[in-house]
């Protein structure tokens, strides 16, 4: 196949723009312009891209594949502005349940309602007393239950709080139906487990609201059973997406029972590493910090690993080879992973990556870079949660997803969404980071700590030749070059033209993976 007449932007730096790509068995043969034309063949296929633009294919460094598919059969708690709402989509749910069928639910955030108080099992209760009831947070870090969850779960006034989690209690000492943390897995441990066939099933069924944005890569956070469904699917050939799987350590040894390496795999399913996670987050107030959070003398977040639990799984680790993702959100639970790591050489094929990093102490900015860890982000985290930055670690904002701190540290950056946390959308993820402003233009024209805005090729990179990087994959993709993998796609406008407000608005016309058209090009010849 060879597509012409477009604008080729090859994320190369001594390649540039070009506007013809040559591509056989899968792979990129040729870069150039119009000249390509002598080197195809009369049978291969020729596609006249009339002028539009060409980026690789976006990889996605942090999302919940198995989480974000079987989010499209839960109910959608992310648009609602109150516990009202929320409690109206359960009862409606119900009435089409039989009883005792669980009813989930996910993306519900008390920051973003008139109310802004945490929701308890009274609001359930009465719409659902036949139905267990597990609706989580839209960050991930807490759940919200019914009495009937927590009584099959064995969760009474007198439990006590597991290891790295709450459950919090009202001023009587009763559980409310809110669990933090690892106290969640109290409750998600009694839900029915889903096969990893039938998780397959549902991972397959994402593929397509995945390529229809550009997605044609992913870094996949969930556990074990998303792993052997993905694994099911490329050895049936189906797994249409190039995956790197992280292994929380809660399944660590099944990881180490297969004897998997960091870098195994093929060219759809590869093993990223280990996934930890050392805090909470900040919307439920659980990110582990050095100072208190505002006007909460007495919570400064919590460690859900101890440092000696944290210097273990590293060297753990490390024996076997076996790169790591840690979730650190808070200043303290950054410096903490920093000091962990700092211990260990740097790995030889994936290197070691912070998930979030989404406050820095002044005193770590640099520390990234000069250990050769990557900073894993998720640039739509920054304007989604800039108000309750404001709130709740006022002035320490000035080092909030600080992207142009991290780069001009020369820090490697890969990008992601968190997906079904947020957006699955790369282009409202690149959006932000570069406006550092919403889709509705708040806060200002400048953008919310417009000093860390960062250039438009920056952002698109960390999405591309980032996330390979952030793989050890740069050597086959992250950029439109001999010899590296034919996954791209074509935009029906040229970012690189446009009023940057209106990059959330970019739409994919056509993706590639391997050189097969996944998303057609419908309106080209």
């Amino acid at each position: 196949m060879i597509i012409f007449n477009g604008k080729i932007e090859t994320m190369d730096s001594t390649v540039g723009t070009a506007s013809a790509l040559l591509i056989r068995n899968g792979r990129i043969v040729s870069v150039g312009d119009g000249q390509l034309m002598d080197l195809a063949r009369k049978s291969e296929e020729r596609i006249d891209l009339q002028g539009r633009t060409v980026l690789p294919g976006f990889t996605d460094a942090h999302i919940h594949l198995l989480g974000f598919a079987q989010t499209m059969s839960q109910i959608d708690l992310i648009p609602i502005n109150s516990r009202v709402e929320a409690v109206e989509l359960v009862s409606e749910q119900v009435k089409q349940s039989s009883p005792n069928i669980w009813i989930q639910g996910h993306g519900w955030n008390q920051n973003n309602w008139t109310d802004t108080i945490f929701p308890s099992r009274v609001d359930l209760d009465p719409v659902s007393p036949h139905n267990p009831v597990l609706l989580r947070a839209q960050s991930g870090h807490a759940a919200w239950v019914n009495s009937f969850a927590l009584d099959l779960a064995g969760i009474d006034d007198h439990s006590p709080d597991p290891p790295g989690g709450k459950i919090v209690r009202d001023s009587d000492g009763s559980a409310t139906g809110l669990l933090l943390e690892d106290a969640m897995n109290l409750v998600s441990e009694v839900v029915p487990k889903t096969s990893y066939l039938a998780a397959a099933q549902e991972i397959k069924l994402a593929f397509e609201s995945l390529w229809k944005v550009g997605i044609t890569g992913v870094h996949c956070m969930d556990g074990w059973t998303c792993y052997e469904a993905l694994d099911h699917l490329a050895a049936a050939r189906q797994l249409k997406m190039r995956v790197t799987k992280y292994i929380p350590k809660d399944d660590i040894d099944q990881v180490l029972g297969h004897n998997m390496r960091s870098g195994d795999g093929n060219e759809w399913l590869r093993v990223g590493g280990i996934k930890l996670f050392t805090d909470g987050a900040l919307g439920v107030r659980t990110a582990a910090m050095f100072d208190h959070f505002e006007g909460e003398p007495d919570n400064y977040g919590i460690m859900t690993l101890s440092e000696s639990e944290l210097n273990h799984l590293v060297s753990l680790a490390s024996e076997n080879q076996l790169s790591l993702a840690v979730h650190a959100i808070g200043d303290r639970a950054v410096h903490t992973v920093l000091d962990a790591l700092s211990q260990l050489p740097a790995p030889s094929t994936v290197p070691h990556r912070i998930e979030h990093v989404q406050l820095l102490h002044p005193s770590d900015v640099g520390r990234l870079a000069s250990m050769g860890i990557v900073a894993s982000v998720q640039p739509i985290h920054s304007t989604s949660d800039m108000e309750i930055v404001d709130r709740h670690w006022g002035e320490r904002g000035a080092y909030a997803y600080a992207f142009r701190t991290l780069l001009d540290h020369g820090t490697d950056v890969a990008f992601g969404s968190d997906a079904p946390v947020e957006s699955h959308n790369p282009w409202f993820g690149i959006h932000a980071a570069v406006t550092r402003r919403r889709t509705d233009g708040s806060p200002s024209p400048d953008g919310w700590y417009p000093e860390q805005r960062i250039q438009l090729y920056e952002a698109i990179r960390g999405y591309t030749l980032g996330a390979a990087k952030a793989s050890g994959l740069a050597n086959k993709s992250g950029s439109l070059v001999p010899g590296k993998y034919a996954d791209l796609i074509v935009l029906d406008s040229d970012p690189f033209s446009m009023d940057l407000q209106l990059l959330h608005q970019v739409k994919v016309q056509g993706t590639m993976i391997g050189g097969e058209w996944v998303v057609p090009l419908d309106n080209l010849n």
